[in-house]
């Protein structure tokens, strides 16, 4: 008898090949997509000591132009945001969230008296990212400034046909050559264009899959999406290395409790060689595919979705620490899981 719901099972990734073709396009030569996250400027004569307050890596020790990647933490150490800070000036910076509205509300429940100001400014700005091998050959020719010496985490001013852009190297994306341009939002239109014919000269192409974006690029790199990240704190999921402890922040006490007692969880990643699977991961939109071992449930699916380049489902768990390691294996739903590092390219 033919199963009645094939559907149920058929692999959303695997079979797709404009998912495949534009992801590859990423990890092979350059594919470019429009996402611009939400910019959140922050002023004032105070706005340092704020920002050094607001998150747990130093923010007073960037020279101006450069950038760095730090989670948002409440009284209780768990993350609540993960951003790019930028230094634009020295009492001007861009704040890089997904979350404005709420990164708003907690702003103003712990600014008390100092001079910082903050404003939403994503409405003047698209932002295009341009990642993959040939990513620097597509920016210097589009750009009046060649970006050669630009260093990682850096944005920096730059010109498009006379236009004022900011060119910044970074990427979701885990690929060495990555950069995102700044453009002026009623100006899009015209770049993307430009974006579309020149990628194909270089054997690229448009990313249009959200799914590509935000899940199959980033998690190959290891990187996390902030739904992964609820309900966790920086120990757990490895976004420890930076905290600085010489000074106070939000959520410092509680952090140190866990440093001195060790995690309770940690990530691990896995992988999946059957192609038809039906895992639930917290990406989905659910609370994740149950974790046992030994018939004990142990932990979570993050996530689960594709890896192109090792063409096999890949994902992650959140589990009691130590209790999996490389090359153990687990059912998922009734699939063959096999763990690894939570990085897999």
């Amino acid at each position: 008898m033919k199963y009645p719901y094939p559907v149920m099972y058929q692999n959303v990734y695997c079979y797709d090949e404009m998912k495949r073709a534009e992801h590859m396009a990423v990890r092979e030569t350059v594919g470019w997509y429009l996402w611009t996250h939400q910019i959140v400027e922050v002023t004032g004569t105070d706005c340092t000591e704020f920002l050094e307050m607001m998150f747990p890596k130093r923010i007073g020790n960037l020279a101006v132009s450069r950038e760095r990647y730090t989670p948002m933490l409440n009284d209780a150490a768990e993350i609540v945001d993960d951003v790019v800070v930028m230094r634009m000036e020295e009492n001007r910076y861009w704040v890089s969230t997904l979350f404005r509205a709420d990164m708003f509300l907690w702003f103003d429940a712990h600014r008390g008296e100092l001079d910082v100001a903050y404003e939403d400014i994503t409405k003047n700005w698209e932002m295009y990212a341009v990642q993959g091998p040939k990513s620097l050959e597509m920016i210097n020719a589009l750009t009046e400034n060649p970006v050669d010496g630009q260093k990682f985490f850096q944005i920096l001013p730059n010109k498009i046909d006379g236009i004022d852009v900011l060119i910044n190297r970074a990427g979701f994306t885990g690929e060495k050559l990555g950069f995102e341009i700044y453009y002026p939002k009623e100006k899009a239109p015209e770049q993307e264009k430009k974006l579309r014919e020149l990628a194909k000269t270089y054997g690229g192409r448009e990313v249009t899959e959200f799914q590509i974006m935000a899940w199959t690029l980033p998690c190959e790199a290891g990187f996390y999406y902030m739904r992964d990240l609820r309900h966790t704190n920086p120990y757990e999921v490895g976004l420890d290395t930076g905290i600085c402890w010489e000074k106070e922040f939000i959520g410092k006490e509680a952090l140190a409790a866990i440093r001195d007692k060790g995690a309770e969880r940690e990530v691990v990643g896995f992988t999946v060689a059957e192609k038809d699977i039906h895992i639930k991961g917290r990406n989905m939109g659910n609370e994740g595919e149950k974790v046992f071992l030994d018939g004990e449930e142990i932990g979570r699916v993050m996530k689960i979705t594709y890896s192109y380049v090792l063409d096999t489902n890949n994902g992650t768990i959140i589990c009691r620490k130590g209790s999996l390691r490389p090359g153990n294996k687990v059912l998922l739903h009734g699939h063959e899981a096999v763990i690894c590092a939570p990085k897999f390219i």
